[in-house]
């Protein structure tokens, strides 16, 4: 593995994203982590470029849904977006263009394995997706995107509900109310909260489950009412 790279060893992967930069730097500042940039006293490190490469990916996959699924609503596009711009299939897309190997890092990231931390991949991935549009435009990050996303996106086409409206369509589809949560507990500091939420549906047992915010308890709540119904398996998330 590599353990420094410059503009003159990057060309595999240039070659990986299917673009020749007209500006090197750009994709030396994406592959390089905060550790290894840290004191120089500029931003030459990829962070920046993973706020924007955030963006820029979001955006991509909203039109690439739009175009592959153009009879489905928002309420079915939005879980697909969501997957797909999730750190797993960020990891997922470098790994197969062996993006860690092209990283510059400090040599202690770099002698602890962190070349394959899904996280790093992800930030790099994105970092790389921002150089790609500085770069080139929103033509070249795309063209990156529908191939780096093809085989993910194909994966969304059957795309399971979200917990909340998987069960109310579950309690809709027998006559019953639609279910109600509320906030039974909460714990922990500010910064650190959380939540127990009840959710209720008629004739059933209530339910609880916890979480770092009223939201995220409500879908932990009804997910786990689901597994008990035997709607979803129990590994199922």
């Amino acid at each position: 593995m590599k353990t420094s790279v410059g503009p003159a060893a990057l060309g595999g992967l240039e070659q990986a994203l299917g673009h020749s930069f007209r500006d090197p730097g750009l994709l030396v500042q994406a592959t390089t982590h905060s550790g290894a940039a840290h004191g120089r006293g500029e931003p030459v490190d990829n962070e920046r470029l993973e706020f924007l490469g955030d963006r820029v990916l979001g955006l991509v996959i909203a039109q690439l849904l739009i175009e592959t699924f153009p009879r489905a609503s928002e309420g079915e596009l939005g879980p697909r977006l969501t997957a797909l711009v999730r750190r797993e299939a960020l990891a997922e897309v470098a790994s197969e263009i062996d993006l860690g190997a092209y990283l510059v890092l400090s040599a202690a990231d770099s002698a602890t394995g962190a070349r394959s931390h899904p996280k790093l991949l992800a930030d790099a991935c994105e970092a790389v997706i921002a150089a790609l549009y500085l770069d080139g435009g929103l033509e070249a990050a795309r063209s990156f995107v529908a191939k780096g996303w093809a085989r993910q996106i194909r994966a969304v086409s059957v795309m399971p509900l979200e917990p909340k409206t998987a069960l109310q369509e579950w309690a809709q589809g027998r006559g019953l109310p639609l279910p109600s949560y509320k906030v039974t507990h909460s714990a922990g500091k500010a910064h650190d909260p959380v939540f127990e939420v009840q959710v209720d549906v008629q004739g059933l047992e209530p339910m609880t489950a916890k979480g770092s915010s009223k939201r995220i308890a409500e879908k932990a709540a009804a997910l786990a009412l689901l597994r008990r119904l035997g709607v979803v398996p129990a590994e199922a998330s």
